[in-house]
């Protein structure tokens, strides 16, 4: 099955889930995610708003508030770069739908953008993901890009990466490009995947 097909039959498979079974599952997920090391060990941590039938992280978003960890949020660069800032998101923060119809933080400025490599984990939505941990993403490749100079590391800590998904979001192989960025984890509401 080429990309656009399988990207296309897994998103309706995420949106034929009921509103119950997307909230059970993602309770697990963000339940999952608190009790990990990489979780933990964390202070800089990036989250997404959930859209599409998304796995939801508003519940871990208020635990890590909870537990003194700063919150970022993805926001779309200027139009033409095709890159993510991470901006920080508090209780209080104004939010309002990007070009996507996705909710981001407004911002006044960039100056209070953080540059991904400074932080410590990044949790990424994506459409499907592999045993290997390479990731499907929407097709716009904005993560891929964000994070294109991890390729150029060697040995490197952070930023750790961590896919969030449904378990019907696995597949057996995902054919891998070149500016691929490759996931450390995928979790879901069945296991905590470690690559």
């Amino acid at each position: 099955m080429d990309k656009a097909s399988l990207r296309q039959q897994i998103r309706q498979q995420r949106r034929v889930l009921s509103e119950s079974e997307r909230e059970q599952a993602s309770f697990q997920v963000c339940e999952r995610i608190a009790n990990s090391r990489l979780f933990q060990q964390s202070q800089h941590i990036a989250f997404y708003l959930s859209n599409d039938a998304e796995v939801d992280l508003t519940l871990l978003i208020e635990h890590a508030w909870q537990q003194g960890k700063t919150v970022y949020l993805p926001v779309l660069a200027e139009p033409n770069t095709k890159k993510l800032w991470f901006i920080p998101c508090y209780p209080d923060s104004r939010l309002k739908n990007n070009r996507f119809g996705i909710a981001e933080p407004v911002h006044p400025h960039k100056m209070r953008s953080r540059k991904p490599l400074s932080l410590d984990l990044i949790l990424m939505p994506l459409v499907a993901f592999d045993k290997n941990g390479h990731r499907m993403g929407m097709g716009g490749g904005f993560y891929d890009r964000s994070f294109a100079f991890l390729r150029h590391r060697r040995f490197w800590h952070k930023p750790r990466l961590l896919g969030v998904a449904y378990e019907l979001q696995k597949q057996t192989e995902l054919e891998a490009q070149p500016w691929d960025i490759p996931l450390q984890a995928v979790a879901t509401e069945k296991d905590l995947y470690k690559f």
